[in-house]
């Protein structure tokens, strides 16, 4: 088995989506269940974890419902409004649901660099574990200083750091960001996804070696139990298709151990977002 780790579905207005810019006007259509089922049988993936894309309660709400009618969707990574004083009620009426596995804030459109550290959104974080939830980090690399000092404060919480803590792949820049995985890699409730590389990459030049050396890094730093594939679809689209990204994260892992590469296709996506409890895996 293969689970996609992080991908996306909509039903796409003008008025939700205003992070989709000018050059993203091939995102600006509805993504949907039965499209995402198609790219995933051909490129031999049986199970996602589909990832919030508004923040906003009814997309939280639509995903699981979503994820109930459709076996493969295999875990929901939602968004709660977890600055808020009733962040708690927000969690225990979600978490109802087995397929929400975890929470997710998109911290790198916040105008404030330092959003994670405010003290009412640590407080919503305090609350993820007695929920078993995980909680995905969405930064660029110039996030990574604070990542550090906000990861710290919660040494028991599962942390998912999104599309590598998106790297300056474009301009082929490798540190300080390698160095600063390395360090957040040391706390070992924290996992990668490897996902989101071709868009941070030239959409329409970028090439397996280009990317490479981003992926060898983290392995390095991480190790594959800690390290899980994501498509990032359907945004990946912007840079290329489904099955290219998934045969460049194949020809990645080509030379691990069977063992690792088993990790890296599902065994890490189950460990971090506990994916086998419910459902069997």
């Amino acid at each position: 088995m293969t689970i996609d780790a992080h991908h996306h579905l909509w039903e796409y207005n003008d008025r939700d989506y205003v992070w989709m810019t000018g050059e993203m006007t091939a995102l600006r259509r509805n993504f949907l269940v039965p499209e995402l089922k198609r790219v995933m049988r051909e490129s031999g993936v049986d199970g996602t974890v589909a990832v919030q894309a508004r923040q906003m309660t009814e997309e939280t709400e639509w995903l699981l419902d979503l994820a109930g009618r459709n076996a493969f969707i295999r875990g929901v990574v939602g968004w709660v409004p977890l600055a808020d004083p009733d962040a708690g009620k927000y969690l225990e009426r979600f978490s109802e649901n087995p397929k929400l596995k975890a929470v997710r804030h998109v911290l790198h459109d916040e105008p404030d660099d330092s959003y994670m550290l405010r003290d009412d959104f640590n407080r919503g974080i305090n609350l993820l574990r007695s929920f078993g939830l995980a909680y995905d980090i969405l930064i660029f690399e110039r996030h990574l200083p604070q990542t550090l000092t906000f990861v710290d404060r919660h040494p028991g919480q599962v942390f998912v750091v999104d599309h590598l803590a998106k790297p300056r792949i474009k301009a082929r820049l490798l540190s300080p960001w390698r160095e600063r995985m390395q360090e957040l890699a040391r706390r070992e409730n924290v996992y990668c996804k490897v996902s989101g590389m071709a868009t941070e990459a030239d959409w329409k030049a970028w090439t397996t070696d280009d990317l490479r050396p981003y992926f060898d890094a983290v392995l390095a730093a991480f190790g594959p139990k800690r390290l899980m594939f994501g498509s990032d679809w359907p945004v990946l689209t912007l840079a290329g298709g489904y099955k290219t990204w998934m045969d460049t994260f194949r020809s990645f892992i080509a030379k691990l151990s069977a063992d690792e590469q088993e990790s890296m296709r599902r065994g890490a996506a189950i460990a971090a977002y506990q994916l086998g409890i419910d459902q069997g895996l």
